[in-house]
């Protein structure tokens, strides 16, 4: 199988075994006591986080909602996307997220950016791939607005992948489902020195997919790299790189039928539009960074990292989208949508070289000091990023017809050819961010920081000529009290400000291209924090406000792009982590979302739940010990989802649903070595629902959820 691999991965792979070799060279390279705290995690509970601000803060400090899932939940769950990690978190939904394809994501009813609002290791990436999680160690989600921490990002909030350090550990994973899916992962990492100040680990993975969808399959490969050296007792450096190459069919969505009905009588493994010149959707990303960390004294810290993501894509696929070309929508103005005798179009659209790349640095001081009584906790920070995206004008053009339930007959593909490549855009943001928190005693702190951001973007034509010039700076306050009456518990009070990228018009629009001016955010949130016991509860209540755009219709019955009224998202949020008793750990959350567009200029999107959002969502996850047999544990869960309007008129909702998932985890010595199979079953009761009913780039989509799906793994840990 290695000969499949690509060559950064073989490399990796070959730096396994020399590091391997080493390992078992030197027995005096074992630290014991390091790897017995690495396993002793309590569960899935995660005290700290990075997300909000700072180096690893507690959560309990922390005056914003933030969820953590850690590594063991990730493994127990078998994860493979951000969505298998989302699922645990009630506030979180899809949003245009096909299989074979990136992932888009809503957080409190708003969608997350792609530009913006996904971090690994503190650092933006391109948010066009599905970041793999063999070598994560948690995934941070910052609910609600991150001016303070991200500058120009979208009010849901952001996501921050934390990379595994290095550590002593060896282990291979097997992992295998029903449809014939096979994958394989190395991790393997150790310290080296005199006084063990270099570490290295090293994560490799393959493989092959096999979906629940017909014609769909696939192939990943993913090579990681962290390093840790403390170059003296007060420096340090940490470098990573991970690159990932992934080939599959993009499985395309639904769309309503007439634009007024859910489609019926739908297969969950059916390709709509199949056509065999039809192409894989390749996405190669590389995601790198470095950190320079130098302790000034025992009170203050500097800091200095640098950052490059970049994520190339090529798409060639058959498209079914709309019905103009079908006799049963002739009469039908804009049919942006089925036909209700389910007709669509077939389009050959190929976007290929997309290119994206995000460059960024930071430096940041922080420390401690006091102004009499009160103790300041300071962070200042600087930073710098450019975002740039390149590619060719994409082909769009249709090609035939095919319908839902008779399929799609063999079609020709477009005969014409690309064009030249060029850059689309090119944004480059500076910030300067202060965050003080005063300590006021033993129970009170004001937490008050801001970020200063001037955004300079550039969007151009074919010809290189440039369209937009936008430069604006943007003042985002992020003021917070917290109230600490007892060691456990937190009160909180926060109020914030975001400046949010404006969207690109659809491309059927009269003004099609057009990049609207950014949007500023405003939220206020509530909120309680306890540890109690070994478990961690928290409870959270909202307000958020945002321009609304969208394609408003004219009275000569064309489009055009606006950003007019604005949607307002008020909500409550619980959760609960960690360990209820000795035999069961949990993870649980409930979110209850009231999201209202208002003064849109269209009477009909006002005034009634925005679409894609349900009233409630909610999800539980447990893990139980079983008492009397040694290794076993019992797992499981469900999450829910209330019923959600399919489009913006609130017309068309598709009905609620509860998921169930079962399985197992087992734990014993084969050989001496510790082993631990895993066996998932998602959707138990194979219930047929709409897992997705968004927008994306201005068309309505629907999406099936997953049938029945089971996994089996094995991991060894040498």
């Amino acid at each position: 199988m290695l000969h499949h691999l690509p060559f950064p991965a073989r490399l990796l792979l070959t730096g396994i075994a020399l590091v391997s070799a080493s390992v078992a060279a030197d027995d005096s390279t074992t630290l014991g006591t390091v790897t017995v705290v690495g396993d002793a995690a309590d569960g899935y509970q995660a005290p700290t986080a990075s997300v909000a601000g700072g180096d690893d803060a507690a959560l309990l400090d922390t005056p914003a909602s933030v969820s953590v899932f850690n590594t063991r939940l990730l493994q127990d769950q078998q994860a493979r996307l951000l969505s298998d990690v989302l699922r645990n978190d009630a506030a979180a939904g899809q949003s245009y997220a096909p299989v074979g394809y990136y992932e888009n994501f809503v957080l409190r009813g708003f969608s997350l950016n792609a530009a913006s609002s996904y971090k690994v290791n503190g650092f933006t990436i391109a948010g066009e791939q599905n970041v793999a999680l063999e070598n994560k160690e948690q995934v941070e989600v910052l609910k609600g607005l991150a001016g303070l921490q991200s500058g120009v990002s979208d009010p849901g909030g952001i996501i921050n992948y934390v990379s595994k350090r290095p550590r002593d550990v060896r282990s291979v994973t097997v992992a295998t489902n029903q449809d014939g899916e096979r994958s394989l992962a190395l991790d393997v990492g150790s310290w080296f020195g005199a006084e063990q100040q270099f570490g290295i680990r090293a994560n490799l993975a393959h493989e092959d997919l096999r979906s629940y969808v017909d014609h769909a399959d696939g192939e990943r490969d993913f090579a990681s790299l962290a390093v840790d050296w403390a170059i003296d007792p007060r420096s340090t450096l940490q470098l990573d790189v991970e690159y990932q190459a992934q080939e599959q069919r993009s499985v395309p969505g639904y769309q309503l039928l007439g634009g007024t009905d859910v489609p019926h009588g739908v297969n969950p493994h059916d390709l709509l539009g199949d056509q065999e010149w039809a192409k894989p959707v390749r996405m190669d990303s590389l995601n790198t960074s470095g950190r320079y960390t130098y302790l000034l004294n025992d009170d203050w810290t500097a800091r200095f990292g640098l950052a490059h993501s970049q994520v190339v894509i090529d798409d060639y696929s058959a498209f079914p989208w709309g019905c103009y070309g079908a006799a049963s929508c002739a009469n039908d103005a804009v049919p942006n949508y089925f036909s209700h005798e389910g007709d669509y179009d077939i389009y050959d659209f190929r976007s290929p070289n997309d290119t994206r790349q995000v460059d960024e640095a930071q430096a940041s001081l922080s420390g401690r000091f006091n102004t009499g009584s009160l103790l300041h906790e300071l962070e200042l920070g600087l930073s710098a990023q450019r975002r740039t995206l390149d590619s060719h004008e994409e082909i769009n053009e249709w090609v035939g017809s095919g319908n839902l339930y008779t399929g799609a007959v063999s079609v020709s593909p477009y005969s014409g050819s690309l064009g030249p490549s060029y850059r689309h855009l090119d944004s480059r943001q500076y910030g300067f961010s202060l965050n003080d928190r005063v300590h006021f005693g033993e129970h009170w702190q004001l937490a008050l920081g801001g970020r200063e951001v001037l955004l300079d973007e550039k969007t151009f034509n074919s010809d290189g000529d440039t369209t937009r010039h936008t430069r604006e700076w943007k003042f985002l306050p992020n003021l917070a009290v917290i109230y600490q009456p007892w060691a456990n518990t937190s009160f909180y009070a926060r109020y914030s400000k975001g400046l949010s990228l404006g969207r690109e018009a659809d491309w059927y629009t009269t003004n099609a291209g057009e990049t609207l001016a950014p949007t500023v955010s405003r939220q206020v949130e509530l909120g309680v924090k306890q540890n109690w016991q070994r478990l961690s509860l928290t409870a959270a209540v909202f307000q958020m406000h945002q321009g609304y755009q969208y394609s408003q219709a004219n009275s000569d019955g064309t489009l055009t792009f606006v950003q007019q009224g604005e949607q307002k998202n008020t909500g409550v949020e619980l959760t609960a982590s960690g360990r209820a008793t000795e035999q069961l750990q949990l993870t649980a959350s409930v979110a209850a979302i009231r999201a209202r567009v208002s003064g849109s200029g269209t009477d009909a999107y006002d005034g009634h739940q925005a679409i894609n959002v349900p009233k409630v969502r909610a999800s539980f996850y447990g893990d139980y010990s079983v008492p009397g047999i040694e290794g076993l544990a019992l797992l499981g869960g469900v999450q829910y989802s209330g019923s959600k309007y399919a489009n913006r008129a609130g017309t068309v909702k598709v009905g609620d649903y509860a998921v169930f998932n079962a399985g197992s985890r087992f734990t014993t010595h084969i050989d001496g070595y510790e082993t631990v199979f895993r066996l998932s079953v998602d959707n138990l009761f194979n219930k047929a629902y709409w897992r997705d009913v968004g927008e994306y780039m201005g068309d309505g989509y629907l999406f099936p959820g997953a049938p029945r799906t089971a996994r089996l793994s094995a991991t060894v840990n040498f």
